[in-house]
């Protein structure tokens, strides 16, 4: 028998340049599940997703699955893709199993909480304020830099790359400080601003809104005395504030001790995010 993807419909393109299209997995022209197949914004930025890939419950353990997942590498290179991902909930084992053997590296984690009904207590000798707009400038410059490595470190010509990076946070932050649903905040120990926290209101599982930490840093002349999870706990005042019951956050699978922070705090994993090169 020969397994096969067949499109639904046409291409789907965005002004941004991200293009998308779906496929039902044929036997011998037979439907047996379904793909969606996209890429990321401009055609310059080689990097594809699996967003969904479904086998038909009656025609599983049979290979359709992984014969679909390399079909679907296979039109991603044809579009001109060099990097393929995905995201994977943790509670499917058998996707897990499927892209741990075809190559897949994990990435990062999709974290989520569900908030206690009163906010946490910060430690004494902290307290959290609004972000001043100098600090903004100076914070908003950094963090449109450390975005655009990402895509520099993947070919992405620097200029473009940080083009990229200023549209996003734009899009993100169009009035800064005032950007509703979003909170920028200063830790502050002894009087001095030792980290920021950013909380922005999205939507942390589908069909519901949350609160979500986009980012979150010690200065570096004051890590390792705790106020990485003195953060954390200002974010959930803030998702607190803001009426939210979850929040959410994605972590780098390499970042060990964010990880474990996260653990502590009773964040669980939703998805797990894996990369491949298409060679």
């Amino acid at each position: 028998m020969t397994t096969t993807l067949r499109p639904t419909g046409p291409i789907q393109r965005e002004d941004s340049g991200a293009a998308a299209r779906a496929y039902d997995v044929c036997v011998n022209g037979r439907p047996v599940g379904s793909v969606r197949l996209a890429t990321a914004p401009g055609a310059d930025l080689p990097v594809g997703y699996v967003r969904s890939l479904s086998i038909d419950e009656a025609e599983r353990r049979r290979g359709r699955g992984t014969v679909a997942a390399l079909a679907a590498e296979e039109v991603l290179r044809g579009w001109g893709c060099t990097e393929v991902r995905t995201s994977v909930p943790t509670e499917a084992a058998a996707a897990l199993r499927l892209t741990s053997a075809l190559g897949y590296t994990e990435r990062g984690r999709n974290m989520l909480k569900e908030l206690p009904a009163e906010p946490p207590t910060l430690p004494d000798g902290v307290q959290g304020r609004p972000m001043s707009e100098a600090e903004f400038d100076v914070w908003r410059a950094g963090a449109v830099m450390h975005y655009a490595q990402d895509w520099i470190t993947r070919g992405v010509p620097r200029d473009d790359a940080l083009a990229r990076s200023e549209a996003l946070h734009r899009e993100l932050l169009p009035d800064g400080l005032a950007t509703p649903g979003t909170d920028l905040r200063c830790l502050l120990a002894g009087g001095t601003a030792v980290g920021h926290v950013w909380v922005a209101q999205r939507e942390v599982r589908s069909g519901e809104q949350g609160a979500y930490v986009f980012d979150v840093e010690v200065a570096e002349e004051h890590r390792g005395r705790g106020y990485g999870r003195a953060l954390m706990l200002l974010a959930e005042c803030i998702a607190h504030d803001a009426g939210d019951t979850l929040i959410g956050l994605h972590v780098f699978a390499g970042n060990t001790r964010a990880l474990s922070l996260y653990d502590s705090l009773g964040y669980l994993t939703t998805h797990r995010n894996f990369v491949k090169q298409l060679l």
